[in-house]
């Protein structure tokens, strides 16, 4: 009875965050309410004649009113600018121009599907995360094709199909930020970290690649942790599987899929050793002057070099499969990714005007400054504010699930505060990107919530929201407090999170 009361309990705070976000406005919305909210908020600041020191210039900046005839000025003339100027809009649509032909001609789900059904026995739990956290090269597409998949090669192996499902739903959405590559999350977040730093500093650029090395690590340390989750939690506590099942189905395998998986192989390696023998040429135009590579233009350079990557990729498989029969389909399957990227479009339209409102009108080196000076005043600087940021943005997570929206919430407010401690913009955005991706598999206003949970009614019919949220939690608590480990190893070791970057600028 008590047991029950506690789950009645805890299922009532869940229903409670569910009722709170889905009253949450629109995304597009709550970035317009945003912007109105900034335009008052410098009106009555400009009242007050306030004013801050800019922590580089040593300029006195006063907050610049945008409901004066200047700001009218600015908003209008400015519109424009703010959306094809931002910066990651030209990086996600220029990434997924090559993500999106090798996903429109089924290479990344060929891919998945090969790498999870084939694995071994021994290590399919390993497999099977591996894969999961791998698969946001896909974006959201993991989360829909990993969890059936996984359910049933355990099903298929004697094992219980609701702990493969667990194991893919959790490492395809708690590991989401993870991966060996530099895929389109890279492009987003630092776009948006670039344009969040510019308020204090103009010249910083935070690029796809500032977070790689801890992404790699992360890949592997999670793929170990999730294994381990699904084998000594999740499988005891659900038992032996008794009940029968309707397999998923999963589609039938192109004839010339292997093929087509093995000639995209040899091209990628083809390309990568092109590359690299570009790299390692006596005065190397992709190596900087001293002959370095940190910075370099292979740096500068890396989201067209992975754009090239991907459709050279997609282009070999597309071609062997039959999938790509003449020149025009590839521009026709490129069209149809950025398709799917409308309402992403349509968003930052909104966010690009909040942003550029939050900096003209000086309101965030306000807070950055201020914000700054009052930390430093109740000696919360060190490490220990980083973590409490990735706390609060762990617990926001059940409010709004959307990650770039989330980020383009916080960057204006969080990088240029911290930026004021002496932090860099990417290590603030690997705080951010952990608790993120760690929330995601627990919040009811996740969109796949209601997808998965049909995967599970499948193997078993009584399944509910509970049953989902129970066996996801270990893997949102443990992935977070590895993550927050690992974030502190770095930090302590002196480990650079990507090429040349550590915590401080």
């Amino acid at each position: 009875m008590e047991n029950a009361k506690k789950q009645g309990t805890f299922i009532r705070i869940l229903n409670g965050i569910e009722r709170i976000g889905n009253k949450l406005p629109d995304p597009f919305m709550l970035f317009v309410y945003l912007a109105v909210l900034v335009m008052i908020a410098s009106f009555i600041f400009s009242q007050f004649n306030a004013a801050v020191i800019h922590p580089g210039t040593g300029e006195n900046l006063a907050i610049q009113n945008l409901l004066s005839g200047a700001g009218l000025q600015f908003i209008l003339t400015s519109m424009l600018e703010n959306f094809t100027g931002f910066a990651p809009l030209g990086l996600v649509l220029a990434m997924m121009l090559g993500i999106g032909l090798a996903d429109k001609v089924g290479l990344l789900e060929t891919a998945i599907k090969k790498s999870v059904l084939k694995a071994p026995k021994a290590i399919i739990t390993y497999a099977i995360v591996f894969v999961g956290i791998m698969g946001n090269i896909a974006s959201d597409a993991a989360t829909i094709l990993i969890p059936p998949l996984a359910a049933m090669v355990f099903y298929r192996i004697g094992r219980h199909p609701l702990a493969g499902l667990a194991a893919g739903f959790a490492s395809a959405g708690a590991g989401f930020t993870a991966n060996l590559l530099i895929v389109g999350t890279d492009a987003l977040l630092s776009g948006i970290s670039t344009e969040a730093a510019k308020i204090l500093d103009p010249s910083i650029v935070v690029t796809p690649v500032d977070n790689w090395y801890f992404n790699i690590v992360s890949v592997f340390v999670l793929t170990l942790v999730g294994g381990l989750i699904t084998e000594k939690i999740i499988e005891p506590k659900l038992g032996t599987y008794k009940g029968e099942a309707v397999e998923a189905d999963i589609g039938e395998e192109h004839p010339k899929a292997s093929k087509g998986l093995r000639n995209a192989a040899i091209a990628g390696l083809l390309y990568l050793g092109v590359l690299l023998a570009l790299i390692l040429l006596p005065d190397s135009p992709l190596r900087n002057e001293e002959g370095g590579m940190i910075p370099s233009p292979f740096l500068s350079g890396i989201v067209p070099i992975i754009l090239i990557f991907f459709l050279v990729l997609g282009v070999a498989y597309g071609k062997t499969t039959g999938a790509i029969k003449q020149i025009s389909d590839i521009s026709k399957y490129m069209t149809e990714s950025i398709k799917d990227l409308a309402g992403y479009i349509v968003l930052i339209f909104a966010a690009a005007q909040f942003i550029a409102y939050f900096t003209w009108s000086n309101i965030g080196t306000w807070i950055a400054v201020n914000g700054a000076e009052f930390l430093t005043s109740i000696n919360l600087t060190g490490i220990t504010v980083i973590i409490g940021y990735s706390v609060f943005t762990a617990l926001l997570n059940f409010l709004i699930t959307s990650g770039s929206a989330k980020w383009a919430l916080e960057a204006p407010v969080f990088v240029p505060l911290f930026m004021q401690l002496g932090y860099h913009p990417a290590f603030t955005q690997v705080a951010y990107r952990v608790a993120d991706s760690s929330t995601n598999i627990i919040t009811p206003l996740n969109p796949y919530f209601i997808v998965v949970l049909s995967f599970m009614r499948q193997y078993d019919p009584k399944a509910g929201l509970g049953t989902l949220i129970s066996l996801m939690i270990p893997y949102s608590v443990i992935f977070f407090i590895t993550w927050i480990i690992l974030i502190l190893i770095f930090f302590y070791a002196g480990i650079p999170f990507g090429p040349g970057i550590t915590p401080y600028l």
